[in-house]
């Protein structure tokens, strides 16, 4: 049995009118989440051990059976989206009918850690359980259930309309996009509210709410120029060949492009006579001289962007300036997409001030709106032009992606009771759909 875990967290009092529509329910539901703490550090290990890389598609199915036999008790209806034809597992969709707002809760079943990782199995040190996707996102998975289970006991689990959305390629999305999201997009255009599980921003000591984040898309960019003696580099016969071409673009991208919120790396880079790189975009080949002029360049990275006003606007820029050719070279610009940004709305922040009001009934810290800079992209900006969404609302955690990834078991009750507190009064809404 593993030891319970200090209940710090769980010692909270109502402390404003607006909680006394349901004391005892509340009661409840931090009774619950406290005498389950043993039981949530167990599913989060169980689900830590099952190795679900994206690309481990048996290991990503199995973990979905997990998540089913949690939710089907709590009566919901499971169903799997079988993802084979955008090559990936697939995604767990789990829904409740009920009679106000429709809920949609957000998280995916995936981590970034293959089968060939040496980072594979859960490690606990007192309140800090280390092992591949603790925080993201089975911390986040572990957050629904518990939050769910006291929402049960305390009885408002009952009436509440909720779909639990649990993709299985969040860390790499299959393709296309329209079969590997098209279940989620038509599920957040069904839903009132939006709330996704990824990790709870934890910066110096201070929690923070997420209503923004931006997008993720790839650019790649292939220059040419005509090769040759490199006596004749610049002339008006030869030109400037295609390193050079590549120079003055990126370049020009560094001086030309920057604005609030908007990031473009370049991740990989490769210039020569010739110059290749393979289907997956990472591994670049390149073989040259130096008394010769380069024929082929090379250089991919991606595109973040706050809004698709944003995104459309630094797209156009960036093709212009593609088209600039210096003398004798030409230049391609092409784009793959896989998030689109969740831009901070007037409704995201309506969102976030529903949930500080139950962090103020419940005598926990407030969240205030984190810079979108300091998140990635997520599942929920594939719904947030559709509804309104917040974020971060799974476990507190650090070192996501890495190994030595960990989460801190102290914030989960935490993050359960807020989210069953939420969840409750939300529910009592009237549903706009």
């Amino acid at each position: 049995m593993t030891p319970a875990l200090p209940l710090i967290a769980l010692a909270v009092t109502l402390a404003t009118p607006a909680a006394a529509q349901t004391p005892a329910q509340i009661a409840t539901m931090r009774k619950t989440i406290a005498a389950e703490e043993a039981r949530t550090v167990d599913l989060l290990t169980a689900l830590v051990n099952q190795n679900s890389g994206s690309l481990n598609l048996p290991g990503v199915t199995k973990v979905a059976e997990m998540m089913r036999a949690e939710l089907e008790p709590l009566g919901f209806a499971v169903t799997w989206e079988d993802q084979k034809a955008a090559g990936r597992a697939g995604h767990l969709v789990a829904t409740k009918s009920g009679k106000g707002a429709r809920l949609l809760l957000i998280g995916h079943l995936d981590t970034v850690f293959e089968p060939s990782s040496p980072f594979q199995k859960a490690v606990r040190e007192g309140t800090r359980l280390t092992g591949p996707g603790s925080g993201d996102d089975k911390g986040g998975l572990v957050v629904i259930v518990a939050a769910l289970r006291a929402m049960q006991a305390a009885g408002t689990l009952k009436d509440a309309a909720i779909t639990v959305y649990l993709t299985g390629d969040e860390e790499k999305t299959g393709t296309p996009l329209t079969v590997a999201r098209g279940g989620l997009i038509a599920a957040g255009k069904a839903a009132d509210y939006a709330l996704e599980y990824e990790g709870l921003y934890v910066e110096d000591g201070k929690e923070w709410g997420t209503i923004a984040r931006r997008s993720a898309a790839s650019w790649e960019i292939r220059a040419r120029g005509k090769t040759g003696h490199s006596a004749g580099i610049f002339n008006e016969k030869m030109g400037y060949g295609a390193i050079y071409e590549m120079a003055r673009i990126l370049d020009q991208f560094r001086r030309d492009l920057p604005e609030p919120n908007l990031t473009y790396n370049v991740g990989v880079l490769a210039g020569g006579t010739p110059a290749t790189i393979d289907a997956a975009g990472v591994d670049v080949t390149a073989t040259g001289k130096t008394n010769v002029i380069a024929a082929d360049a090379i250089a991919r990275g991606d595109l973040r962007t706050l809004t698709p006003e944003q995104d459309a606007g630094v797209r156009k820029k960036m093709a212009a300036i593609v088209e600039q050719h210096l003398p004798l070279t030409s230049a391609s610009l092409s784009f793959s997409d896989s998030y689109p940004p969740m831009a901070p709305t007037d409704a995201n922040a309506a969102l976030l001030a529903k949930l500080n009001a139950v962090n103020r009934d419940l005598g926990l810290p407030e969240t205030p709106p984190l810079d979108p800079l300091k998140r990635g992209a997520a599942d929920s900006g594939f719904v947030a032009a559709n509804v309104a969404t917040i974020g971060g609302l799974g476990a507190a955690g650090t070192g996501a992606h890495a190994e030595g990834e960990w989460v801190d078991l102290t914030s989960i009750p935490r993050q359960a009771l807020r989210s069953a507190a939420l969840l409750t009064r939300l529910s009592k809404e009237r549903s706009q759909r």
